[in-house]
């Protein structure tokens, strides 16, 4: 099947043409029937133009020679010109590699059976312009050829780079929410231990002939040592085999001051501001603000350049917000992953918060984040 239509248009005009100046015209030179039969042939290979520019280039060849030879108005009209022209084009644009020797052959073919007619005197000039005329709209359509080619490469290049951000981003999601899970398990398995010994302890103060409640509370530690243990094992599923025992208790805000110590002692000086009156937090929601402030410390340390940066703690009624701006210019090379940010969003979401970040007005880069206080 052709790849398009335009060459099959360009064909049946050509042919048309060609059939009205062999008819119509009254001293027409040589044989009219090897005429048309020459010009049809070509015709019949323009409409192979884009498929196999050679084939049009060759039969355009030929029919130059049987133009010299027996029908001269053929090849010297300006229809075969244009027609020849645009199929050297075709030849410049769809042929790369090793395909354009053949092409490139046939045009040298094609360029003195052009300019040297029998019985016509030799002009440079005439040659001249026939070289660039075939010469011309093939390079022209190289020149198409490649800058499509390179514009096929970088939408490529930029899909495949658009794909592996899009896996970074799944993937430090998902590590995200693992990190999550086993700090979730610490601040769950405490509250269970609690529970457990509170159910021994109020079992040894139980009054004897209190056999309900010592029932109760016998079922309430069986339960919650069972409980115990089956967070205990999703830690196990969770825990990668590399990873270490996390043994240290897990960090709150009243940690920030230490985090803050180690960045300015790293280059970046950072200050801490306190809205509101502090109170006690879920543990969750305590480990989930230090990780907040942490990772968007640690992406203006990376990716900020020198600056400075400012973290503020706001608590409301229903809300704890935290700020974290840079003054930078973000010319930082830090060289991390870039995806600092979608832990902090998946932290947020499991809480139903909400989370901002971008440039700030006056430059530099600003997390936002709200975590309601009532999840």
């Amino acid at each position: 099947m052709l790849q398009g239509h335009g060459e099959l248009l360009l064909a049946v005009l050509v042919a048309v043409l060609f059939v009205l100046q062999v008819t119509s015209e009254e001293q027409f030179e040589g044989s009219r029937a090897v005429a048309l039969a020459a010009a049809g042939g070509f015709c019949v290979a323009l409409a192979f133009g884009r498929r196999a520019p050679v084939v049009p280039l060759t039969a355009g060849a030929l029919l130059m020679v049987i133009s010299n030879q027996w029908t001269p108005p053929l090849a010297n009209t300006g229809t075969f010109f244009v027609a020849y022209v645009v199929a050297v084009y075709w030849a410049g644009r769809y042929l790369g590699g090793r395909s354009v020797l053949p092409a490139i052959a046939m045009l040298v073919v094609a360029l003195p059976l052009a300019t040297i007619e029998p019985g016509q005197p030799f002009s440079v000039s005439d040659a001249a312009f026939i070289a660039v005329a075939f010469a011309g709209p093939f390079v022209a359509g190289q020149m198409i050829r490649r800058r499509h080619e390179q514009e096929h490469r970088l939408r490529g290049r930029a899909t495949q780079l658009e794909a592996e951000r899009d896996l970074r981003a799944r993937e430090a999601v998902a590590e995200e929410r693992v990190r999550i899970a086993r700090e979730l398990h610490d601040v769950v398995a405490h509250a269970i231990s609690v529970i457990v010994l509170q159910a021994r302890g109020g079992r040894r103060r139980l009054p004897d002939g209190a056999d309900e409640s010592r029932e109760a509370l016998d079922a309430i530690e069986r339960t919650a040592e069972d409980a115990l243990s089956e967070m205990r094992r999703l830690l196990g599923m969770l825990r990668r085999p590399d990873d270490e025992a996390e043994l240290a208790p897990q960090p709150g805000l009243g940690d920030i001051d230490g985090l803050v110590a180690k960045l300015n002692a790293t280059g970046l000086p950072v200050t801490v501001r306190v809205e509101g009156s502090p109170r006690a937090l879920a543990r969750g929601v305590e480990v989930s603000a230090y990780r907040i402030v942490q990772e968007a410390l640690t992406n203006a340390l990376k990716h900020a350049g020198p600056a400075t940066a400012r973290v503020t703690v706001r608590y409301s009624p229903s809300d704890l917000i935290l700020e974290i701006a840079d003054d930078g210019s973000g010319s930082g090379t830090g060289g991390g992953s870039g995806q600092g940010l979608a832990g902090i969003r998946e932290r947020v979401a499991i809480y139903g918060g909400e989370l901002t970040a971008g440039r700030g007005a006056s430059g530099g880069f600003t997390v936002r984040a709200r975590l309601p206080l009532g999840t």
